[in-house]
């Protein structure tokens, strides 16, 4: 099969992702394998590529947002059938037994495996999960427009949800990218004031097209302050400017995987019980949630598509804000 492959960390601008002939993969039992037909490029693969996130495997197949048809079944596997569309997120497996993933944390499991950084992921032709791991998809959204939702958009779910905010009150959305485009969607469903922060013009374009009551960059002022606010960017810097215009009582939730170092700050800019929390990798349960709601809604996705070994420009152009929405990798058959 065809992969893009990872070998040694470096700056995208090194182009370390090559293209290679891989075999591929058999599903053991309760295992399933999809033929992929698109990923979605995340800022996860970014840092993972670039060196920014500790001992992945090597060499590697990044990828987690993947969209592919069933191909070939493991032994033993009851839930899905040849030629159904599936899903595979982030979270690649869990020890389903410790104390987090008894109280339905499994997002915190220590022995979590995640895809294209344990596991080789979907910036190739075919990749194997378990069967437990997988997701039916929406089908009002194409292969390419239900990519994203599957880290983009449940990161930004789960980010929503740890933020706080209530229908009716004013979030604020620091970064406006795959996932914030994702999260307006849901948040002005339930009837929310969105601001939208950004340093890129065609990013603050897109959040008043998708409702944005304001928008500006993280150190302006808006109207009001807000009650709830999420950091997509990876700004350390950020979390200062947000706190500034941070409701009493408020919560700030920082969504990235990593993220530059927070400067200092004083306490009186936290005091009067505002919070900040992070935001750790996603459950099952956010999925399922996060899939129903895009029906329901519906969420309907911006994106750029590129071909398989275009995947380091793709990384470049998302690095330099220069993606509006999500990229997506769309996977070439033989």
């Amino acid at each position: 099969m065809k992969a893009m492959v990872v070998s040694q960390p470096q700056a995208i601008t090194a182009c370390p992702l090559q293209a290679e002939e891989r075999p591929a993969p058999v599903p053991g039992p309760g295992q399933i394998r999809l033929r992929v037909q698109t990923c979605g490029v995340c800022h996860t693969d970014l840092h993972i590529v670039e060196g920014e996130l500790p001992h992945p495997r090597l060499p590697l197949i990044p990828g987690h947002q993947i969209v592919g048809v069933v191909d070939h079944l493991g032994a033993n596997v009851q839930q899905f059938r040849i030629g159904e569309r599936v899903g595979i997120p982030w979270l690649y497996s869990t020890c389903q037994a410790c104390s987090f993933c008894r109280q339905g944390r499994e997002n915190l499991c220590e022995s979590a495996q995640f895809t294209g950084y344990h596991v080789d992921g979907g910036y190739a032709q075919y990749v194997v999960v378990a069967e437990e791991f997988a997701h039916r998809l929406p089908e009002h959204l194409s292969d390419t427009e239900v990519a994203p939702l599957l880290c983009a958009g449940v990161i930004g779910y789960r980010a929503l949800l740890l933020s706080g905010v209530r229908p009716g009150e004013r979030l604020g959305l620091y970064g406006f990218g795959a996932s914030a485009h994702i999260v307006i969607q849901i948040a002005r469903h339930w009837g929310c004031t969105v601001y939208v922060f950004s340093r890129q013009e065609h990013h603050r374009q897109l959040g008043q097209a998708l409702g944005a009551a304001w928008v500006g960059e993280a150190q302006d002022t808006p109207p009001q302050t807000i009650h709830s606010g999420i950091i997509f960017a990876p700004a350390g810097w950020i979390v200062l400017e947000a706190l500034r215009v941070l409701e009493r009582g408020g919560t700030l939730a920082l969504a990235g995987i990593h993220m530059s170092p927070i400067p200092e700050l004083e306490y009186s800019r936290l005091y009067h019980e505002r919070a900040i929390r992070s935001v750790a990798n996603c459950t099952r349960e956010d999925v399922r949630q996060l899939l129903r709601l895009a029906e329901q809604i519906p969420i309907r996705t911006e994106t750029e598509v590129f071909p398989l070994t275009a995947a380091n420009e793709a990384l470049q152009r998302l690095k330099h804000g220069q993606i509006n929405g999500a990229g997506v990798l769309q996977i070439a058959e033989d």
